[in-house]
C-alpha cells in the first residue's frame, strides 16, 4: 500500500456534457468512495468534437450537486477570475459551500484560454493584467469572507473598489473554504499560493518537474514566514484497464494513445497505476485529480475504485 493519497474524479464538461451526465458521474464518485468530484470552469471546447450540448456553468452545476450528494468534496480546477467579479464570486462560492454543508474546495486562477473569452464576450488582457486582477480579486474574496460578521468591508482596489460591503454571506467553512491555486508561474503564482492557498496544484506537468515546482512554493512560503506548508496535488488523465486490451479501448475512446497516456497520465493496469501513484506520493503529492474524459464510462470509475482506491 502506498502512503495515503486522496483520489478525486475530475471532469472537463466543456468537451460536451449535460448536467445529467455530470450528476451520474458525481453520484458514482460518491458511491465508490472517492474523496471528491471536481470540474473545470470553461465555456469553450478544446480540440476535436462538437462540444454538444454546450457548456454548463461550473458553480450552477456545483450548486445542484451540493444538494444531490452528501459526503464528497466539490470544487473547480479552476475558476478563472476573468469570468467572475470577486464580489459575486465570493457570494456564489459561499452559498454553494453552505448548500453542501461545508464541502467546497475553491480552485481559482487568472484565466488562460483566450478563445473562450472572445466567444462569450469576456475581456481577456495580457498575462500581466490578468495576474494583477487575480491578485486584487483574491484580496477582496478573502477579505469579504474574513470580515467579522458585525463589520463591513471596504477597499480602494483599482479594478474593484468596495464601499462598506456587509461582506455576506459567509461560507459554512470558517474562515473560508480551502483555496486551490495552481500553475507554472515562477514568481507571482508562488506568492499567491503562499499568501492564500491551502493547496498548490500542478496541472498536467511532467513528473520530473514536480520536485522543482514544489520546492519553489515551499521556499516562498518560508521567505514570508508561513509555517504550515500548502499541500501539493497533481492532475493527470486517467485511463485504467484490467488488461492491455481494455487500456487500449479506453484510450481510443478519448482519442489518445496508451503509450502517451502512460508517460503523461495515470494509465495502464491497476498495478502500473499504483506504482505511479506511489512515485507521486514519494514526491509529496497527497491528492490526485483523475481527469475522466469519457463521462459515460462509469465502469471506469468503478474499476479504479475497486482496484486502486483500496490501496491508497
Amino acid at each position: 500500500m502506498v502512503p495515503r493519497v486522496e483520489l478525486c474524479i475530475f471532469t472537463e464538461p466543456q468537451q460536451g456534457a449535460s448536467y445529467d451526465q455530470l450528476l451520474s458521474i458525481a453520484k458514482a464518485t460518491e458511491r465508490h468512495g472517492f474523496h471528491g468530484f471536481f470540474r473545470s470552469d470553461h465555456y469553450l471546447k478544446m480540440g476535436d468534437g462538437d462540444g454538444l450540448p454546450g457548456p454548463t456553468h461550473a458553480w450552477v452545476t456545483l450548486a445542484g450537486l451540493a444538494r444531490e450528494t452528501s459526503t464528497i468534496r466539490l470544487g473547480t480546477l479552476v475558476s478563472p477570475i476573468t469570468f467572475h467579479d470577486p464580489g459575486p464570486l465570493a457570494i456564489m462560492v459561499a452559498q454553494v459551500d453552505a448548500m453542501s454543508g461545508g464541502r467546497v474546495d475553491f480552485g481559482v486562477g487568472s484565466g488562460w484560454f483566450e478563445a473562450e473569452h472572445g466567444a462569450y464576450g469576456l475581456p481577456f488582457g495580457s498575462l500581466g493584467e490578468r495576474m494583477s486582477r487575480f491578485e486584487e480579486a483574491m484580496e477582496h474574496i478573502v477579505g469579504l469572507w474574513t470580515t467579522a460578521d458585525s463589520e463591513t468591508y471596504s477597499s480602494d482596489g483599482p479594478v474593484w473598489p468596495f464601499d462598506n460591503s456587509p461582506a455576506l454571506p459567509k461560507p459554512a467553512q470558517r474562515p473560508h473554504p480551502p483555496i486551490i491555486i495552481g500553475g507554472r508561474g515562477k514568481k507571482r503564482t508562488p506568492a499567491l499560493v503562499a499568501k492564500y492557498a491551502a493547496e498548490f496544484n500542478t496541472p498536467f506537468v511532467p513528473e520530473s518537474d514536480l520536485p522543482e515546482m514544489s520546492q519553489r512554493i515551499f521556499d516562498v512560503c518560508t521567505e514570508v514566514g508561513r509555517t504550515e506548508m500548502p499541500r501539493i496535488s497533481a492532475a493527470l488523465v486517467a485511463c485504467v484497464g484490467t488488461d492491455e486490451a481494455e487500456v487500449e479501448r479506453r484510450a481510443a475512446a478519448i482519442g489518445r494513445q496508451p503509450s502517451e497516456l502512460r508517460e503523461n497520465g495515470l494509465a495502464g493496469t491497476p498495478a502500473e497505476v499504483l506504482d505511479k501513484v506511489g512515485r507521486y506520493s514519494a514526491m509529496g503529492v497527497d491528492r490526485l485529480y483523475l481527469q475522466t474524459l469519457d463521462l459515460d464510462d462509469l465502469d471506469h470509475v468503478a474499476l479504479i475504485a475497486q482496484n486502486v482506491l483500496p490501496h491508497v
